[in-house]
């Protein structure tokens, strides 16, 4: 939905608000034009049924509103005397309407002292429970949200099985655009095959002002921008379902290009403006490896697997040759390692030198090793668009960005001539900034080297904090990662485990709050 769509919207519940309630606030001793002013009415709506003003606020909160709707129904009815389990029924199955038949058929008694303290424990228990929620979900939308690290492209940096902390922050928390899903779920719903949200209506894309900018070497969660799924309960031979922005898979993955850049990749490694592109001192870059071996010194490889920490996956003999043996991820300083081990004769980064299908855009040109350049586009700037450059940005065009009426742009190749709903073009210009990523498990990661450019609007957050990391090969107590747990993602230097530190905070806590109580009960005598 467009902008003018959602303010024609907006008005439209505002006058079915005002049909439903006027006489409510007469009866609460309040003019009737009240019911009808946009904002206002819902502050003296808080007044009449006795609620704090500042709910007014979570009124207008994507999918916070979806929790409030059904309180405040129920809420008004009770601030006229109707408190049965049925009128609480009725307001929430005819999604508030019953809110406004109670408004023509009955005779309306404000109730301005009632009770507002719930009436037993069940009552108790719910209020809560809806508090919580409301809570946890503006903190998961909002602020913080937990992630779970699936895939193996950023080994090393991010393990399989690390539990993160992603803050919405950094980058400014974007508003959902999916405007009716269930609360803290993602696409789906758990232990399901049904999807968790509604496709419409949805809402225009807005972000919060960001502390800092997506930068380069950045790890960042986004929506995956070619995400369609094949899980969800479909029609016989749809081959998948195309997801809302905000509901595509969350990926993760180190930023390696910027808006305006001009970015390369020689023999594997990124180079950006011609410069090579210095990554982090965490970060550690991963390759397949061919090691070749004499064939006659006993090598002890599950020790030297297990001392380089190799994971991804250990390695396999070639089956055209007794002595050589693939890693497929070894880091720079393993593959030292294995040069130095005797019976290896050799150590070889495999580095790929022909055209490789799949990778975008699909031009049969360049390899996963050997790329580019590509320009990463910037909002606001303008590039040539013709029969060879038109590749690089037509997803862009059709798929990420819309016409200035808000609807998806109709691109067409007649001939020689492109034409941009309806005209011939011969240039575009961005409308939002776009990034490029890829993980440092070079060989072994699903990135923009396979489906090109992640859109502004598809930024999630930044990876700050690892609360956990269960590693799923281990046994007993070391399943846990104890050297993972409590530790940041980004920084200087090695990753520190601040574990200990919350250890002693909690000792320290409890000790001081059972002094506290003694000490407290004993001024009580």
């Amino acid at each position: 939905m467009t902008l003018l769509q959602w303010f024609v919207f907006f008005l439209f519940i505002q006058l079915v608000h005002f049909v439903a309630t006027w006489k409510m606030y007469e009866a609460a001793g309040r003019n009737k034009w009240e019911a009808a002013v946009p904002i206002y009415n819902a502050i003296v709506l808080m007044k009449i049924i006795g609620r704090p003003t500042w709910w007014t606020i979570l009124l207008f909160i994507p999918i916070i509103n979806l929790i409030m709707f059904p309180v405040i129904w129920v809420e008004t009815l009770r601030s006229f005397g109707k408190r049965s389990t049925i009128d609480t029924f009725l307001a929430i199955l005819t999604f508030g309407l019953y809110v406004g038949y109670i408004n023509y058929t009955e005779k309306l008694v404000h109730v301005s002292d009632r009770n507002l303290n719930p009436e037993n424990k069940t009552a108790d228990t719910i209020s809560s429970l809806l508090f919580a929620i409301v809570v946890a979900t503006i903190v998961h939308t909002y602020f913080i949200q937990p992630y779970t690290i699936p895939t193996s492209s950023l080994e090393k940096s991010l393990l399989i099985g690390d539990f993160l902390f992603v803050s919405k922050v950094n980058y400014g928390a974007r508003v959902p655009m999916t405007s009716v899903a269930l609360p803290m779920v993602h696409d789906s719903i758990p232990k399901t095959k049904s999807k968790s949200y509604l496709n419409c209506p949805q809402l225009p894309y807005l972000r919060l002002p960001a502390f800092e900018k997506v930068n380069r070497t950045d790890i960042v969660v986004f929506n995956w921008p070619v995400d369609t799924v094949h899980y969800f309960f479909e029609p016989k031979g749809r081959p998948g379902v195309i997801k809302p922005i905000d509901k595509r898979s969350n990926y993760v993955k180190r930023c390696v290009g910027v808006p305006g850049d001009s970015l390369s990749i020689k023999d594997g490694l990124v180079y950006i403006d011609g410069k090579l592109l210095q990554l982090p001192e965490r970060a550690k870059p991963q390759f397949s490896y061919s090691v070749a071996i004499d064939g006659k010194t006993p090598i002890d490889f599950e020790y030297l697997i297990k001392e380089l920490d190799i994971t991804d996956p250990a390695g396999f003999k070639d089956q055209n040759s007794r002595d050589t043996i693939y890693f497929a991820a070894l880091t720079a300083a393993s593959a030292e390692r294995l040069k130095n081990t005797p019976g290896i004769t050799a150590v070889k980064r495999e580095i790929s030198k022909d055209p490789e299908n799949g990778i975008f855009p699909h031009i049969g040109k360049w390899n996963r090793d050997n790329y580019g350049p590509i320009y990463i586009p910037e909002a606001g700037k303008t590039v040539a668009l013709n029969l060879e450059t038109l590749p690089f940005y037509e997803r862009i065009i059709k798929s990420y960005e819309k016409d200035e009426n808000g609807n998806d742009n109709d691109l067409k190749v007649i001939g020689n001539e492109i034409r941009l709903n309806g005209q011939i073009v011969t240039s575009y210009t961005f409308k939002q900034d776009y990034y490029w990523m890829m993980g440092d498990n070079r060989h072994n990661s699903e990135d923009s080297r396979y489906w090109g450019f992640v859109p502004a609007d598809h930024i999630v957050g930044k990876p700050i904090f690892i609360w956990m990391s269960w590693d799923s090969n281990g046994k007993g107590i070391n399943k846990v990662r104890w050297d993972r747990v409590f530790t940041t993602v980004s920084g200087d230097g090695q990753p520190q485990s601040y574990f200990k530190y919350f250890l002693i905070f909690l000792a320290v806590y409890f000790v001081g709050e059972h002094f506290y109580k003694k000490r407290k009960k004993n001024d009580d005598i």
